[in-house]
């Protein structure tokens, strides 16, 4: 076995919109009638990841509000 280890980097913000919009049609919605689509799919896909790829490390990264840095450095992001 390799000893290298493995570090991910998850985009949080990437996993909280994908699980909101794949149970758009069907939300999640808990007994006082709150939508948990988003906290659901993220937590479903960030042990997955776990679970499949077992890495040594694993950070969760958030953007910051409000952040142009990406806009600045390419001006068609979005």
């Amino acid at each position: 076995m390799s000893d290298q280890k493995r570090l991910f980097l998850v985009d949080a913000y990437a996993l909280i919109f994908r699980g909101y919009y794949a149970f758009i049609k069907n939300p999640r919605i808990n007994s006082k009638g709150i939508d948990t689509s988003a906290i659901m799919g993220f937590m479903n896909s960030l042990l997955d990841v776990i679970k499949r790829e077992r890495p040594d490390h694993l950070a969760v990264c958030f953007d910051k509000g409000g952040s142009t840095d990406r806009v600045e450095m390419f001006e068609a992001y979005k």
